[in-house]
């Protein structure tokens, strides 16, 4: 269990020191209003070891926290190939835990981009997490604490990547992943951590809009890369067969529709004078195609 450093009711950029300790620890007691996904949301990810060795890691736990550190998302993810190496004494992980409790990675990962979508996330190292999970999220969106800590110089941020543990304890004056790792203490500890920085590194980003109501139209901004690929071609297909082709009456070379300049009949009527006739200039703008016609627009 993390310990909780003497010394007491100090405050820190206008958040109560304290009250974050207890937010990581899980000691808060969160009203109704406290429990909506909100503006924020902190992410982390447990791996197990798969492959030669257990060399490869593959996803087996992913925790979602809103700003208040109320748990949104706890589930255990079944990985597809065989566990060679549960990692307990680092992920916490064991064999009891799966599969009975675990979910199809496709399931989670699709409740994680629900929750993120139109959202700000907040993770540290959080790449690797979005990585595991195989989805991606607008940079204006995220908020990656390590990043963040060494780009503002923290006096705790040891190098170009902080260790989570390393920050909290000299920021928070809290000790965690002493033993067995927790998604959900580690998420929470990453949001106070931001919460404690906030109005500091939100100046680096522009104002971000509430969430809205989703419209039919929009596809979330978290997805993975099978799924956006999948809707775009979806997308295509559905334009592609309600545009009719243009008949020959209104097409013109180079493409474009009649009204809507192509740019090559401007081009044409600039070197033939502005003394012809409408259907002059157009039988102008036709290239012969037995005629090297550009070598007269290059002058050559």
């Amino acid at each position: 269990t993390p310990d909780i450093r003497a010394g007491d009711c100090e405050m820190k950029n206008e958040e109560t020191v304290p009250q974050l300790r207890k937010m990581v620890l899980g000691q808060v007691e969160h009203s109704p209003a406290h429990k909506q996904p909100g503006k924020y949301l902190a992410l982390d990810c447990e791996m197990v070891g798969v492959g030669l060795d257990g060399a490869e890691s593959a996803l087996a736990r992913v925790s979602l926290v809103n700003f208040h550190g109320a748990v949104l998302l706890d589930a255990f993810v079944r990985p597809k190939e065989r566990v060679v190496d549960y990692r307990t004494q680092f992920s916490g992980i064991r064999p009891s835990d799966m599969p009975a409790t675990a979910k199809p990675f496709e399931e989670v990962q699709q409740q994680v981009a629900d929750l993120l979508k139109d959202r700000i996330l907040v993770g540290h190292a959080v790449h690797n997490d979005l990585k595991a999970l195989l989805l991606s999220h607008p940079r204006s969106q995220t908020r990656d604490t390590q990043s963040l800590s060494h780009k503002h110089k923290l006096p705790s941020a040891r190098g170009r990547r902080p260790a989570l543990r390393h920050l909290v304890q000299t920021e928070l004056g809290l000790a965690i992943q002493t033993g067995e790792h927790s998604s959900v203490t580690d998420a929470r500890a990453t949001m106070a951590l931001f919460r404690l920085h906030r109005k500091t590194w939100e100046k680096d980003f522009r104002p971000f809009p509430r969430p809205s109501a989703p419209s039919s139209s929009s596809r979330p901004r978290s997805t993975s890369p099978a799924l956006a690929a999948s809707t775009s071609k979806t997308k295509a297909k559905g334009k592609a067969k309600a545009s009719p082709a243009p008949d020959d009456a209104s097409a013109f070379p180079g493409g474009g529709r009649r009204g809507v300049s192509s740019g090559l009949s401007t081009v044409v009527k600039r070197l033939g004078g502005g003394g012809k006739d409408r259907n002059s200039a157009k039988s102008k703008s036709r290239p012969n195609p037995q005629k090297k016609w550009w070598t007269e627009l290059s002058g050559g």
